[in-house]
């Protein structure tokens, strides 16, 4: 006989993050038992250095801890976790190791989820740590996104809808809304969807791998929502702040990715010859060698897919 499906499945990608982890952790057990939802956790460490590993095993065991040797990537390793859980569960969370997870926030979604039947993905309202409203819903990048991101517009500009912005205002009703993409850092997935579109893209490093998945969700008929009454707290940055040239280098070959498999030869077209004029200026007058070979990897990126 087919065993019962838990309700949940949660996937923790850690590297070099103990202390974040811990509280994460500890929240999340709290909300938990506060919802009373059954679930397996999962903490993948992509080869941390610090004392992750050990305190998970001492503080958390409750959680099915799996060290890997190296740093795999974030869509590699949640795809590891991804493999192995979704047959068990109805859904999946992919929960970043600085957030915290507050009661009744599971219970929430878990219920959200039920009620929508076509969505593939959801999406917190996300907080600063100091509660203020962090960026968390998203249109699907375009040429305007990206000469945002490159400084080619006006600062006062950034956060409207001509970045891809959502209206304010819509986070602050109770009632979800149908978005493009959620950030990363707190993403629900139903697993009906995931075996519908497949697991993440492991060609992604780090960076994008959650906006290729709800585009490709987008294509299948799945939706993507936000869902303001579930607040999560994330820090942000906790691990990629620890390597910036080097994230860096990642964002924007993920970029050229994702442009490469979802955006049409005009649009490619035009932010590739952007990209390339802005970064060649910057290789030029470097600051260091790390930014220099960080330059160097973005500008190979965009030059060998043949974006054009």
């Amino acid at each position: 006989m087919p065993t019962e499906k838990l309700p949940l499945a949660v996937i923790i990608v850690s590297w070099n993050v103990a202390s974040h982890l811990d509280r994460c952790l500890t929240s999340l057990e709290h909300a938990l038992t506060a919802d009373e939802v059954e679930a397996v956790v999962w903490v993948i460490d992509n080869g941390s250095t610090d004392d992750t590993v050990e305190m998970v095993r001492e503080c958390h065991p409750w959680v099915e801890l799996h060290a890997q040797e190296t740093n795999l990537g974030y869509a590699r390793a949640n795809n590891l976790g991804l493999a192995a859980l979704l047959d068990r569960t109805e859904a999946i969370w992919l929960l970043n190791p600085d957030t915290l997870v507050p009661e009744g926030a599971i219970r929430t979604l878990l219920a959200f989820l039920e009620a929508h039947p076509r969505a593939g993905l959801l999406g917190p309202k996300l907080l600063n740590a100091d509660g203020s409203l962090q960026e968390c819903a998203f249109r699907f990048p375009g040429l305007m996104q990206a000469l945002f991101s490159l400084g080619k517009m006006p600062n006062r500009l950034y956060y409207t809808a001509l970045n891809g912005r959502y209206p304010s205002a819509l986070f602050e009703q109770q009632n979800g809304f149908v978005i493009d993409h959620p950030l990363g850092a707190a993403m629900l997935a139903r697993a009906d969807a995931v075996r519908d579109v497949g697991l993440l893209d492991d060609g992604f490093f780090m960076y994008c791998e959650e906006i290729d998945w709800a585009w490709r969700m987008r294509k299948a008929g799945w939706q993507t929502w936000l869902v303001p009454s579930v607040e999560v707290t994330h820090i942000g940055c906790a691990s990629s702040q620890q390597a910036r040239p080097a994230t860096t280098a990642y964002l924007w070959e993920s970029r050229a990715r994702l442009y490469q498999k979802h955006r049409g030869w005009l649009t490619r077209a035009l932010v590739r010859a952007q990209v390339l004029r802005t970064f060649s200026a910057r290789d030029a007058q470097a600051e260091s060698a790390d930014w220099a070979a960080a330059y160097g990897r973005i500008l190979a990126a965009w030059r060998s897919r043949g974006l054009a």
